[in-house]
């Protein structure tokens, strides 16, 4: 039996303002450094420690991968940062504040861009400052892979081969490993482990710093998912993060 434990970054300053944050690279807020501090108190009672962690290029992630390593005396073992574990890409949407985008564009368009499977936000365009290439952790990309505003379906396209590529290979070596991404490249990688379909991944919501732990068979079907925790501290991050009136990616 293979395990793998997953968690979303702690709250982001623009989870906290509401705003469309994708790969703008914000930092935590201070309930955020708490909620990832007590993610590591949580993994502390784990039978086992982890062997190796993986997580995305952008602050909130990383920092809250430190925070629950540091509580566990880890921040030695092997840490792989990767922008395909990058939340989904929000294009020209980026920054903007949900309240303000529904009363442009109305509320039935942006909850479209928000929670549909495969349609894309406003695209940008190379000349926006938001453009990755002019990020130095992206220069070397192509033009083909640099996102322009992804849709959830691009999301899990950039996410599987690297699941299945670099992490996979780590988890049937029998590592113990530990993922620190996103909203939505979490929920791409939970739609890869549980099969959940087109339709219903939409309605999956993952809390803020709340671990994830999967058992897995041989052939990495799930055999149990737990989130870790007390039950009703869980739901209740579970359904900040369904309300709509808020952004959580």
């Amino acid at each position: 039996m293979f395990k793998v434990v997953l968690v979303r970054h702690g709250e982001s300053i623009w989870n906290q303002e509401n705003r469309f944050t994708g790969w703008t690279d914000v930092d935590l807020t201070e309930k955020g450094v708490k909620e990832a501090i007590k993610a590591g108190e949580l993994l502390k009672d784990l039978p086992y420690e982890i062997d190796i962690a993986f997580t995305s290029v952008l602050k909130r992630a990383i920092k809250t991968l430190n925070y629950i390593l540091d509580v566990n005396d880890l921040l030695w073992i092997p840490i792989h940062k990767s922008w395909k574990l990058n939340e989904r890409h929000y294009g020209a949407l980026q920054g903007l504040n949900k309240q303000e985008t529904a009363e442009k564009y109305g509320a039935e368009q942006v909850q479209l861009w928000r929670r549909s499977f495969d349609v894309k936000p406003l695209q940008i365009t190379a000349d926006d400052d938001r453009y990755p290439q002019k990020d130095k952790r992206y220069g070397r990309l192509t033009e083909q892979e640099i996102p322009l505003g992804e849709s959830l379906k691009d999301t899990i396209a950039r996410v599987l081969p690297y699941w299945e590529g670099e992490i996979v290979p780590q988890i049937k070596a029998g590592k113990k490993v530990l993922v620190v991404a996103h909203g939505n490249s979490l929920r791409a990688l939970m739609k890869v482990l549980e099969d959940i379909s087109d339709e219903d991944i939409l309605d999956l919501n993952i809390p803020t710093a709340v671990p994830i732990l999967y058992e897995l068979e041989d052939n990495l079907k799930p055999l149990s998912r737990h989130f870790l925790g007390e039950p009703e501290r869980v739901q209740e991050k579970i359904e900040t993060v369904a309300d709509p009136h808020k952004i959580m990616e």
